[in-house]
């Protein structure tokens, strides 16, 4: 069966205006960390050039500030000046040998700043002195003068994207920004013309629309990217967007839809959606606007793989399918789908470990399953090896798997050894907890990537000292993981203690008052504690943290809160367990030191992080050869640091 056969829909040309795109794959504007210094460089470059090569239809390069004050982070791209021209035809150039459309996000966050480049508040400015929320940010009441100049940044950044041979752009008007902050009435209390009424507050949207137009010609797409509903009980609601739709749809070539907010936490966790929300699940609400608009309408929202943008087109949901975290995950799922290689596309697992949460902490985007991602110039394709060397491979974790791909795909002759019957390690445990099912997709993933590559892999074959010294290897990659770490407490063992593999792997059944003991401040001990509560238990989490999922995405934290508090799970941060007595555990506070102890308890569960398993590591390095210890086996950490040892040490043998 051929691609554009099982794929129809997917692999359509779509004309808009004078462009035809090649397919109805779209990678949403999203922020990379990338550029170091405000303009396009080589390394954003080589990021875009890898999705264009790997069959995008169209790519939206990442926000471009129109306006000095459009600086909502330290790393913003701006398009303010003329000399962002040259970067931009660079990238221009190199999607379009690709066979690529290329449009630009023109931006101006208003009142929702992050952060500045020099550590110090900026001066936000908006429709109206009203606070947002999340970034806790006052802003001030635009003037009509500043409201001129802002609309003319709009119109002089759209000009050099022409200029620089750009195919559109899109006018960001979603997640709480500036021009969705003129169209909601409960944050613009404006009473002068761009205030008051639907058709004033639409006005400054239409003057920018209008004078975007006058500077790029007939020719050049614009559109404008909204939220259908900011999912915030003061945001913009479904009907409001709607109507904003349709009255600036004439002015427009497509809208690019989305949901959520920037300025609250439950409304921005849909900015990009964690595993924890279905699969495009944003489908019904785009048919709803699809139906009421003429203009083609476009659709994000973990669409992460080919058959569900397909489904979607199908139904009649968009036109276009963004399909960001796919592409960040797998470069060449286009090119895959097109070609019916369907097992071999690396499927996005929405975990926003190493994408939107690097970003959070101002790190290059990259992936956890595709570490190459963001490291194009850096690293480059994986070189042939010289001679083919005999590489034994220990563990079957994602760390393991990883290694034994790419030493494989790089022409040694590679032999993974899994002690248990299935691969995965700790993957297998992790998906286990609440809406962390997909979390499995990983060890698919690499397991198909080593298998592709041509490593052998042998499952329930125990590693030993003499094993190791009978193998004859050329080269040994320790990926053996870690268990769980139990620290020494004061105790007088009347208490159930357990740790958290056992209650997983349902080995124990807890009583009905359970502590969950979170060292880590990570996503398992949340997970248990939900998993328990929805089980009936009476729950306590305990995190050694300022606050629940301390060391998690933020997104993947504010989901996990979210549902905890549903739960019913009481949660105690800056806890440090010290022991039990009886029915009581005993917790100090971190800052305080005072004791803070809960009665009642049953069952202690200790989720608190893990220690190595390197048991192999001294035989390994007797036998004189070259010898790697990656993963949890190096140090226990996460699964981004295991792929990516994993790769390093497949380039490394």
């Amino acid at each position: 069966m051929t691609a554009p056969t099982a794929f129809p829909h997917l692999f359509e040309p779509f004309r808009i205006r004078n462009l035809t795109i090649r397919n109805r794959i779209l990678s949403t504007g999203h922020d990379t960390v990338l550029p170091t210094d405000g303009t396009v460089n080589d390394a954003l470059i080589a990021y875009h050039e890898a999705r264009a090569r790997g069959g995008a239809g169209l790519i939206i390069s990442q926000v471009a500030g129109v306006h000095e004050t459009a600086r909502y982070t330290s790393h913003l791209l701006m398009a303010d000046d003329d000399a962002c021209i040259p970067g931009y035809r660079r990238l221009a150039e190199a999607c379009h040998r690709h066979g690529t459309a290329l449009f630009s996000q023109l931006f101006h966050p208003g009142r929702e700043i992050m952060e500045s480049a020099n550590g110090m508040l900026a001066v936000a400015w908006s429709a109206s002195a009203v606070p947002n929320e999340r970034f806790h940010v006052m802003p001030r009441a635009m003037d009509e003068g500043m409201i001129a100049e802002i609309v003319a940044g709009y119109a002089a950044a759209a000009r050099r994207m022409a200029e620089a041979g750009l195919d559109g752009v899109e006018v960001v008007a979603s997640h709480g920004y500036l021009p969705a902050q003129f169209l909601n009435p409960r944050v613009n209390l404006r009473e002068d013309g761009y205030g008051g009424s639907d058709a004033a507050r639409l006005r400054f949207l239409v003057e920018v629309l209008e004078a975007v137009r006058l500077a790029t010609g007939p020719e050049f797409v614009i559109g404008l990217r909204v939220s259908m509903t900011e999912k915030d009980e003061a945001g913009l609601t479904a009907a409001e967007s709607l109507s904003a739709c349709r009255a600036l749809e004439e002015r427009l070539d497509f809208v690019n839809l989305t949901v959520g907010s920037s300025a609250t936490v439950g409304g921005a966790v849909h900015i990009v959606p964690p595993m924890a929300f279905a699969a495009g699940y944003l489908g019904s609400d785009a048919r709803t606007f699809r139906q009421a608009l003429k203009v083609p309408v476009f659709v994000a929202g973990r669409i992460n793989q080919p058959q569900e943008a397909e489904a979607m087109l199908k139904a009649g949901m968009a036109d276009m399918c963004g399909m960001t975290r796919a592409l960040i995950c797998d470069p060449e799922m286009p090119v895959k789908a097109e070609a019916g290689r369907f097992d071999d596309i690396r499927a996005c697992i929405g975990c926003n470990q190493a994408c939107i949460g690097h970003f959070h902490r101002g790190l290059p985007i990259s992936c956890i399953q595709h570490p190459e991602t963001g490291r194009e110039l850096a690293l480059g394709a994986p070189v042939v090896a010289p001679r083919p060397r005999r590489v034994l491979v220990v563990g079957g974790g994602p760390a393991g798997l990883k290694a034994a791909a790419v030493a494989a795909e790089r022409g040694h002759e590679v032999t993974l050894c899994e002690g248990a019957a299935q691969l995965g390690g700790q993957a297998l445990l992790a998906q286990l907890l609440p809406r962390r099912a997909e979390f499995g997709g990983i060890v698919t993933n690499l397991s198909r990537e080593a298998e592709r590559a041509g490593a052998t892999i042998r499952r329930a074959t125990s590693v030993t000292p003499e094993f190791l010294a009978g193998f004859g290897a050329d080269a040994v990659i320790l990926a053996t993981g870690a268990e769980p770490y139990r620290p020494e407490i004061v105790t007088d063992g009347a208490m159930q203690v357990v740790d958290a593999w056992q209650v997983l792997q349902r080995q124990v059944t807890t009583g009905g008052n359970v502590l969950v003991a979170d060292w880590r401040a990570d996503w398992i001990g949340p997970g248990l504690a939900e998993m328990l509560a929805r089980e009936g238990r009476s729950v306590d989490l305990a995190v050694n943290g300022l606050h629940v999922g301390e060391a998690l995405p933020l997104y993947v934290r504010d989901t996990i809160a979210a549902e905890l508090h549903r739960a019913g799970v009481r949660v105690t941060p800056y806890a440090r367990l010290f022991g039990t007595d009886g029915d009581t555990v005993y917790l100090q506070h971190t800052a305080s030191e005072l004791p803070m102890p809960v009665e009642g308890v049953e069952t202690l569960v200790l989720s608190t992080g893990h220690r190595p398993r390197a048991e192999l590591w001294e035989a390994a390095r007797a036998l004189g050869v070259e010898v790697h210890r990656i993963g949890d086996c190096a140090a226990p950490r996460t699964a981004e640091e295991a792929v990516y040892e994993g790769m390093l040490a497949g380039r490394a043998v």
